[in-house]
């Protein structure tokens, strides 16, 4: 197999594998391309960082047009606001045992939200915010398609929780959800219609807390198939997305990009052959990929990965179809077995698209930057809680 000879196929000749690497060509476009969205629908977008966990993607999207980030973690709290973030959403219900941590990045001058979707949860910030002086900001997680976590709009504990936050003495700062199940749909009119539905239910929730005299000012939603699909915002202050900034063959699978847009990838190295099977072995396995496999409940089945050569072009038929902790078996199911040593010789290096970008960029401490004149810089990622 020949590749295209170009400074980018050269420099990822360099690097050893397995490597996560990040086109920065296709990066900055889907940024844009969120960002746009955001601002033709009027609202602001606060993108959600735990898809990069890395300060460099993070300034682009900033650079780009975003106010403030949604972080999955305290600890990618931390590490943000030392790189000099200050606005910051943690967007998973507030664990009591975590409440010191997040009083002690508020104490440093983070201006850290945080969130609860129970009477339970509520009453614990209450209790900490009141025995420390402390006032946190707090949003009600908000369930607008039973996908996950939060209050249904029209329960009654959306109240109740609304007003001990209020009358305890935290800041009420707004509702939030995310659309979650839009990971499941796959037609654009069904994706309008969940957006639809996500920003209905919250902003009907919103309005619920304002008409009790409960102080709601944001208004949060958001999923990447759904910040895309929104044919309106109106009610809404905020749009939250995270994945959309190297996407992936789930978001390939939903219908909210194409091959051409996932900017991030594996480069590994052929290293053997069971030329019988038709395989081709490589060094990156589950350790390298993960062991997502969100598109096999897709219409589209993509094993571990679409295989591409090492420019970046896909290589249709051609999957990571199996993988063990260090090794993964390429093959082409459909195809003759009797053509894998040929097409793919030892020493051949691929790239492969991973199915759940979070996931696959967990497993390394560092992303290879590939800009499109071919230079590659090392972009640290945070880990840990």
């Amino acid at each position: 197999m020949q590749d295209l000879d170009t400074p980018s196929t050269a420099a990822l000749r360099q690097l050893d594998t397995p490597a996560a690497v990040i086109d920065l060509a296709r990066m900055r476009r889907n940024i844009a391309r969120m960002q746009q969205q955001a601002d033709a629908l009027g609202v602001r977008l606060r993108p959600h960082a735990k898809t990069s966990k890395c300060a460099q993607v993070v300034a682009a999207q900033q650079a780009a047009g975003a106010q403030g980030i949604t972080v999955s973690t305290l600890k990618e709290a931390e590490q943000f606001f030392a790189q000099g973030l200050t606005d910051i959403l943690y967007a998973v219900s507030m664990a009591p045992h975590r409440l010191p941590a997040a009083l002690a990045l508020c104490r440093r001058g983070c201006a850290l939200q945080i969130l609860t979707d129970s009477v339970e949860g509520a009453r614990a910030i209450v209790d900490f915010g009141r025995q420390h002086g402390h006032a946190f900001e707090v949003l009600i997680e908000v369930d607008t398609d039973g996908h996950r976590s939060g209050i249904t709009p029209q329960d009654d504990a959306l109240l109740a929780v609304g007003r001990l936050l209020h009358e305890g003495g935290m800041r009420l700062a707004g509702v939030l959800t995310h659309a979650g199940s839009s990971y499941d749909l796959n037609a654009p009119e069904a994706l309008t219609a969940l957006a639809e539905q996500e920003r209905a239910g919250c902003v009907h929730a919103a309005k619920r807390l304002r008409a009790a005299g409960l102080p709601c000012p944001v208004v949060s939603v958001g999923s990447t198939p759904t910040a895309l699909a929104a044919a309106s915002l109106q009610g809404v202050t905020e749009l939250r997305a995270g994945v959309y900034v190297f996407f992936d063959l789930v978001m390939r699978n939903v219908g909210v990009c194409s091959e051409d847009d996932i900017a991030l990838s594996v480069l590994t190295t052929v290293i053997g052959h069971q030329a019988d099977k038709g395989w081709a072995i490589v060094d990156a396995g589950w350790m390298a990929m993960s062991r997502d496999r969100g598109t096999g409940r897709q219409a589209q089945d993509f094993g571990y990965g679409q295989v591409c050569t090492l420019d970046g072009t896909p290589m249709p038929g051609w999957l990571l179809s199996s993988a063990n902790q260090e090794h993964g078996i390429v093959s082409k199911p459909d195809g003759d077995p009797s053509d894998v040593v040929a097409r793919l010789p030892i020493g051949t290096r691929l790239r492969i698209l991973p199915n759940h970008a979070c996931a696959t960029g967990a497993q390394f401490p560092q992303y290879q930057a590939l800009a499109p004149e071919g230079g590659l810089t090392a972009w640290g990622r945070f880990h840990g809680w």
